[in-house]
């Protein structure tokens, strides 16, 4: 959150740069609150005066150079008397506030019917607490500005909507041993984070499993693996070490990256030792 020219709070996010079709929803939208402000014959400081805002703020939105907070849409339809249909905008920014990459992903997995996903240096974004995801996007190099921070936890912490579907999607997270027991924002952090993984592990269509640091042999030495699957049968996937990083959907690839990730669960932990060793560490922690 920022601060406006004229030292009054800021009501909004910047739009990612690359994010094209982000910025033409948020273009359009800023030429109807100018059209509604100039139809209610108020000027841009009169406006913003009424709102709570500075004049520079108004300005910004009008211009699709700011992404206005839920409670700037419902005031500015207050306040212009238009029934809603400004209110009503406040879907279209709400996912116009995250990168297009998060929206990206988001979309996928709201629609994935299967997730396996094997993460060796932190914890997966779907599992992680506000508090642990917030201390790594910290920690990001070159650092990042604090709107940039907010702005990738408020995507981060959406897409855990997915813990509430119906029917409920099967996810199997297999975690390296070290991102239990590297304690990313400090202690009470990181028995947060543990507990959460204690927590999740106990819903009926989540399995969770630990592959232990001391192994021989690894069918990870790759990095991070992902697969989704969906109802009509079809599949994208994706894995740091193979085919560039790049995601793939054709069936060759995807059994390549789906027979890695089972050996992966073969390897680790069984989800009751897993569990038993997540309570283990946690209370080292």
């Amino acid at each position: 959150m920022g601060v406006d020219s004229d030292g009054t709070e800021d009501a909004g996010w910047e739009i990612d740069p690359e994010d094209e079709q982000g910025a033409a929803v948020l273009a359009a939208l800023g030429r109807q609150l100018k059209a509604w402000r100039e139809e209610a014959g108020m000027r841009a400081a009169d406006f913003g005066t009424t709102l709570g805002y500075g004049e520079a703020l108004i300005r910004k939105v009008e211009a699709g150079k700011r992404i206005p907070r839920p409670e700037y849409l419902d005031k500015a339809d207050e306040v212009l008397h238009a029934g809603g249909r400004i209110a009503a905008m406040k879907e279209d920014m709400e996912q116009v506030r995250y990168p297009k990459k998060v929206r990206d992903l988001a979309k996928l997995e709201s629609k994935a019917v299967e997730l396996s996903a094997y993460r060796s240096h932190n914890i997966h974004g779907l599992l992680q607490t506000d508090d642990y995801a917030r201390a790594l996007f910290q920690m990001w190099q070159p650092p990042q500005t604090n709107a940039e921070v907010e702005r990738g936890l408020a995507g981060r912490m959406s897409r855990q909507s997915i813990f509430d579907r119906e029917p409920a999607p099967a996810l199997c997270f297999v975690q390296e041993e070290v991102t239990l027991r590297r304690r990313i924002g400090g202690t009470m952090v990181m028995r947060g984070q543990l507990e959460r993984l204690l927590e999740v592990a106990e819903l009926r269509h989540v399995t969770i499993q630990v592959m232990p640091t001391d192994l021989e042999e690894h069918a990870g030495m790759g990095g991070l693996i992902q697969v989704l699957k969906f109802a009509d049968g079809s599949a994208v996937g994706r894995s740091e070490g193979a085919f560039n990083g790049r995601p793939v959907s054709d069936p060759r690839r995807l059994r390549i990256l789906e027979h890695c990730h089972a050996m992966i669960r073969s390897q680790a932990l069984t989800p009751r030792e897993s569990v038993a060793f997540i309570e283990q560490v946690l209370g080292e922690t």
